[in-house]
């Protein structure tokens, strides 16, 4: 009998490819989305239920109705901009809205949960590369959500037995390669994250990136980022999922390539990639954003056995690349 794993947010970007992954593993894939900001496109992978995480009685249904070992928990609004304009929107969605999912794991009995946290609840380094005792001190409210889900996390397990593996990751990027045809990506309205803008500049001529700061304490004057490829990120949370279905204790782990790329070298590297010019306009930096952001993954790789398989900037923009080709 399969081992069905529910994927909260699996119609989003990062949840759709963990789904990928599982299904591939021999998991049976239970999504559950809202589709506020998921995509019905990207229920490709098991089955799925169109619920709210704040619907309570959606989710008893949910866990009553299927044996769920264990939650992949993606649904969370994600733009820092935004966190700060409306707070209340952000704890009531990304904390509050957690608790219900993970009231509902405990009723039923379920054993674990893979959750999507980021390294913004780290704040302003202190030093780099980040490491996973480096000091949590976020400095917007989507920080300081995941890190009060992650202090969730630890009571729930202490209290009740819910083991959890908290996942920081750094910025995701790319999409399935072509040959799995898996016909999934980054898609998200607005679009922000530098990578898929820099390629739909590269699409359309009349479109220019804008670099945010041009004053950092980098080589080139603009910050600087750990970069992740979105397969890599659902491969960590399957060996994240395999290690506590195994029994083992709660932990955290960072998940980044241990490199950073400054923005125009990703601008450089997408100019490459699609043999495109790539018109770009500068502009002031955003307020709170640190000179860079490089995370330590070793412990991922040594306890979860995890090597992320796209570690060069180059495979992340291509596969990106294919993807807006794939779009129009």
């Amino acid at each position: 009998m399969q081992t069905t794993i529910l994927v909260a947010g699996g119609a989003g970007y990062i949840g759709s490819h963990a789904a990928m992954a599982l299904a591939s593993a021999g998991y049976n894939v239970l999504v559950f989305d809202n589709l506020s900001t998921g995509h019905r496109e990207f229920l490709r992978f098991g089955s799925h239920v169109i619920g709210d995480l704040a619907d309570r009685e959606a989710l008893q249904t949910a866990f009553s109705s299927n044996n769920i070992a264990a939650v992949m928990h993606f649904a969370a609004c994600a733009y820092v901009g935004e966190s700060v304009a409306d707070p209340a929107k952000y704890y009531r969605n990304n904390t509050a809205n957690t608790l219900n999912l993970l009231e509902a794991a405990r009723d039923h009995g379920t054993r674990g949960i893979i959750f999507s946290s980021t390294c913004a609840t780290y704040g302003v380094p202190e030093q780099l590369p980040l490491r996973e005792d480096h000091p949590q001190a976020p400095i917007n409210p989507y920080g300081r959500t995941k890190l009060a889900v992650e202090w969730m996390l630890q009571d729930f397990a202490h209290a009740y037995g819910l083991a959890y593996s908290s996942l920081r990751y750094f910025n995701a990027a790319g999409a399935a390669p072509r040959h799995l045809d898996a016909r999934i990506g980054e898609w998200h309205e607005p679009e922000t994250h530098l990578i898929p803008l820099v390629l739909q500049a590269a699409l359309n001529e009349k479109t220019r990136v804008s670099i945010l700061g041009t004053d950092y304490h980098t080589q080139d004057g603009t910050c600087i980022r750990d970069y992740i490829h979105v397969c890599d990120l659902a491969d960590a949370h399957i060996l994240a999922l395999e290690r506590l279905l195994a029994g083992e204790k709660s932990a955290v782990f960072n998940l980044g390539n241990g490199q950073g790329y400054s923005v125009r070298e990703v601008i450089d590297c997408a100019r490459h990639v699609t043999g495109r010019p790539i018109a770009i306009k500068e502009a002031p930096r955003r307020p709170g954003d640190p000179d860079a952001l490089v995370g330590d993954a070793k412990k991922a790789m040594h306890e979860l056995g995890w090597k992320p398989k796209f570690a060069d900037l180059e495979s992340i923009v291509r596969t990106a690349w294919e993807w807006e080709l794939a779009r129009l």
